[in-house]
């Protein structure tokens, strides 16, 4: 049985391996730096959950997630950011990302189970 995917867009590499050792091996992750990139194979990519930073060079998290509304629902979003502030989490969701973290977040299990 195949592991569920996650595609990872993010223009920070060491964000992307961080979610990388967060969820392998109970999930194959792809990263992407950039979101036209991303964007550009999605009618190839098979459904999967995507973890989208808000700030991206070029085109941004939340016009990502619009245009990812627009073309293809089988991503379900969370949007992760390192500045984030109410009005971006309210956007974000408003545009049907399903959660919004900021950053620097941990694994239950670099943190210890039940801290």
């Amino acid at each position: 049985m195949n592991a569920p995917t996650v595609y990872v867009v993010d223009d920070d590499e060491q964000m992307q391996t961080l979610v990388r050792r967060i969820l392998e091996p109970a999930y194959s992750v792809i990263s992407f730096a950039d979101a036209r990139q991303f964007l550009g194979v999605v009618p190839a990519l098979a459904p999967g959950c995507l973890v989208l930073d808000v700030y991206l060079p070029g085109l941004d998290g939340l016009d990502t997630l619009h245009a990812l509304a627009k073309r293809d629902p089988r991503f379900p979003t969370i949007m992760i950011t390192g500045m984030g502030d109410v009005n971006i989490a309210v956007q974000a969701m408003k545009a049907g990302a399903v959660d919004f973290i900021e950053k620097p977040f941990t694994s239950a299990a670099q943190r210890g189970q039940g801290s």
